[in-house]
């Protein structure tokens, strides 16, 4: 088994995704075989990883977390990686995924008691992931200090003391009170766990450093752990995919540029990482709508991306009255492109005989596209080489989803995936359906797409920005943490 440490932070969104990717890349480059592994994820940005040895399976989920940490250490993405995701559909409920594929659905209340079951589910993957590597760098799920949930634990301590990794905590400086979360998860941690700390690390500091000497004695003289370092805010962090929605309720707008792309923010909006090769790109820029806010009347194009909860989603944008706005936006000779729940609230209708997705079982959809969804319970997931059928250019991205939409429009599709008409493109060629997530991502179609929409676009290739971005948070990671010593950590 190769050796191991653990990331896990004061509470979630401290930014212990980034920091494992970077240390997954200077281990790299250090040479070493490393890969990354989270116990239990929660999200509904998902991608398709590899399922080993089943050579019929499309592919499994995990959280895109693990894939862009996969990436880091120069590995292709197992679903061994992220062995449990959680995709919340309600404000109480989950999908749960499993070794990436479905296990079932819960509640808040029923997860907690399926817990005892997954946990042999993680240690099996953990073993599987840890072969014929040097190192697994960890990442925790929320905090350890939700000492409430300790006893069914299978994402932090649970996980920390079962395989016997050393932690090191995480601390976000940004969020303000950091003295105060440190000191306290060693306060009320259990001597047990406690023990599996083996120092701390302060995030996202701004400024001056030196003005923050006396906090980090402050939190020695309380908990006794070593400092690690103090990471200043990762500028390069921007250029990776993100994977909480969280960030969306801190995106502002930026500099006004030749197109505006308007993104409403669906409540259970999934895989909105689309929209990131989009907003590198330098005529650009991308505007996510939140609930309560008119679709600007200024935007070129509207994206509509994927859904957790397509028929919820849909009754909320009407809600919202986006509808209104999108019909005006058309008027106006405004573009518009779905992606895969987002192509389905395109139609006339969606419907859910089954009741998979909740207790409405339909719903009347936007109208821009003459189709109709029916959602069914098999999942496609799987990982798509494909080609654009507006463009003829070559496509690279994934399906995620449930349903079977037709209609007279799917006669246009808008790609051939594995030689099948994939979405649905409008008689006038500006409304656009795909089932295809990762569109953007290809720089000839991206820079042909925007070309169609009177801009210049494509000069960039966005995967080796994010190879950039990745080689940049490694490289200051190096040189403000003791990499060294967080390294020899692992056992």
């Amino acid at each position: 088994m190769a050796k191991a440490i653990m990331l896990q932070g004061t509470g979630s969104d401290v930014g212990k995704t980034v920091l494992v990717a970077g240390l997954c890349r200077a281990a790299k480059k250090r040479g070493l075989k490393v890969r990354p592994f989270k116990p239990q994820n929660m999200s509904n940005n998902a991608a398709v990883a590899e399922i080993p040895g089943d050579n019929n399976a499309g592919g499994g989920e995990i959280g895109r977390a693990q894939w862009l940490q996969a990436i880091a250490c120069g590995v292709a993405p197992s679903v061994h990686m992220n062995p449990v995701l959680l995709k919340p559909q309600t404000d109480v409920g989950a999908q749960v995924i499993v070794q990436g594929k479905m296990f079932g659905e819960a509640r808040a209340r029923d997860y907690q008691a399926m817990k005892g079951r997954l946990m042999d589910a993680v240690l099996d993957s953990w073993g599987k992931v840890g072969e014929g590597a040097d190192l697994v760098i960890v990442e925790g799920a929320g905090s350890p200090a939700e000492i409430n949930l300790r006893s069914r634990d299978i994402a932090n301590m649970g996980f920390a003391t079962r395989a016997d990794v050393p932690v090191v905590l995480v601390g976000d400086i940004d969020r303000g009170g950091v003295i105060a979360s440190v000191a306290g998860t060693h306060l009320i941690l259990p001597e047990e766990d406690r023990r599996m700390i083996a120092g701390y690390l302060i995030n996202k500091f701004r400024g001056d450093v030196s003005l923050f000497d006396d906090g980090l004695k402050s939190i020695g003289t309380f908990t006794g752990w070593r400092c690690f370092g103090v990471v200043p805010w990762l500028k390069a962090a921007a250029r990776l995919p993100s994977e909480d929605s969280v960030v969306l309720e801190r995106l502002a707008s930026g500099e006004a540029r030749a197109l505006k792309v308007a993104v409403p923010m669906l409540g259970r909006i999934a895989n909105f990482d689309d929209l990131d090769p989009l907003k590198a790109e330098p005529q650009v820029e991308v505007v996510f709508v939140p609930p309560g806010k008119p679709l600007p009347a200024d935007a070129g194009l509207v994206v509509i991306p994927g859904s957790k909860s397509t028929i919820g989603d849909l009754l909320k944008f009407r809600e919202n009255g986006w509808d209104r706005d999108l019909l005006a936006h058309r008027k106006r000779g405004g573009h518009v492109v779905g992606i895969c729940g987002g192509f389905q609230m395109l139609g006339r209708m969606v419907r859910d005989p089954d009741g998979i997705e909740g207790s409405v079982t339909e719903a009347e959809g936007l109208g821009l596209l003459d189709i109709e969804t029916v959602m069914e319970p098999e999942k496609t997931v799987r990982n798509v080489r494909a080609r654009s059928v507006p463009f003829d250019l070559p496509l690279e991205g994934y399906e995620i989803h449930l349903g079977r939409t037709t209609g007279p429009d799917t006669l246009r599709p808008s790609a051939v995936i594995n030689g099948i008409d994939d979405g649905a493109v409008s008689a006038d060629g500006k409304v656009i359906g795909t089932y295809m997530h990762g569109l953007f991502g290809a720089d000839g179609f991206r820079g042909r797409f925007l070309e169609s929409l009177g801009i210049k676009g494509g000069g960039i290739d966005y995967r080796a920005e994010v190879e950039r971005a990745l080689d940049e948070v490694a490289a200051e990671l190096e040189t403000h943490l003791d990499c060294d010593a967080i390294f020899a950590l692992a056992r």
